[in-house]
């Protein structure tokens, strides 16, 4: 009798509160605040704020598609809405970030780079919503994520916050801009961060690793999210090169004889 209760306790599908379906989209909304704050205050000139607001909607971001899953409340609504959101975030902000703290002495030049950047998360988000549902591996990403393109401008406009005023020390910052612009509407895979295996899973190898991360953020944040963004970028080039390394035969074909 007791196993028969518990068996079907155990089949019972997970329930949750109503007013728990709204939680996902709440912390979408809370994205979409964070890119808007961003923009208020770059144009404010207050670049540290704006910089953190950065990293702050890409905590939320994560968060909502994990409480979508949890709950089982994912929607075509949720989903459009999430797009419209990283937009905002990952997108028009960090464009509007970048222009406000070191390109305006390129006058044309700074915000048209700012624009690139914009319509390349735009498209990046649009195909990725077009393909979810025809990739197969899903530890790639096809184009480097909006999210960690915005964190490049964000880490950097981080680490230096006083701005840049000088016309030929703000045409370098032009690369922080437009090559994570072209990363993203390119087709070189990126590793998800969810579905890298270290091994070692018995030993919780992976959790210590993730206390290492956070430490040296806590201690040197300013340095330590630099470097983190910037070797996620590198890491895609290291791969691809892994890649084609490894499919390059190493002994050349006979010479055929006629």
């Amino acid at each position: 009798m007791l196993g028969t209760l518990r068996r079907r306790r155990d089949d019972q599908p997970l329930r949750f509160k109503r007013g728990v379906y709204i939680l996902p989209s709440l912390f979408t909304v809370g994205n979409l605040f964070c890119g808007y704050a961003c923009v208020v205050y770059s144009t404010r000139g207050d670049f540290d704020t704006a910089a953190v607001l950065i990293g702050v909607a890409m905590v939320l971001d994560t968060l909502d598609g994990f409480f979508a899953r949890l709950t089982r409340s994912s929607s075509a609504f949720g989903v459009e809405l999430d797009s419209l959101a990283d937009v905002v975030s990952f997108g028009l902000a960090p464009a509007i970030l970048a222009f406000t703290w070191g390109l305006w002495p390129l006058r044309r030049l700074g915000w048209a780079a700012g624009f690139i950047s914009v319509a390349a998360a735009a498209m990046r988000l649009a195909r990725f919503n077009i393909q979810t549902s025809t990739v197969t591996d899903k530890r790639y990403f096809a184009g480097m994520p909006s999210p960690a393109a915005a964190s490049v401008i964000a880490s950097t406009v981080y680490l230096y916050p006083w701005g840049l005023q000088d016309p030929r020390a703000a045409a370098p910052a032009l690369a922080m801009v437009l090559v994570p612009a072209f990363l993203m509407v390119s087709t070189i895979r990126f590793r998800s961060i969810k579905a890298i295996d270290v091994g070692w899973r018995r030993s919780y190898f992976a959790l210590f690793v993730a206390a290492v991360v956070l430490a040296l953020i806590a201690s040197h944040p300013r340095v330590a999210l630099v470097v983190l963004s910037y070797a996620y970028v590198v890491s895609a080039f290291v791969v691809l090169a892994y890649t084609r390394l490894r499919r390059r035969p190493l002994t050349p074909p006979p010479p055929t004889t006629t």
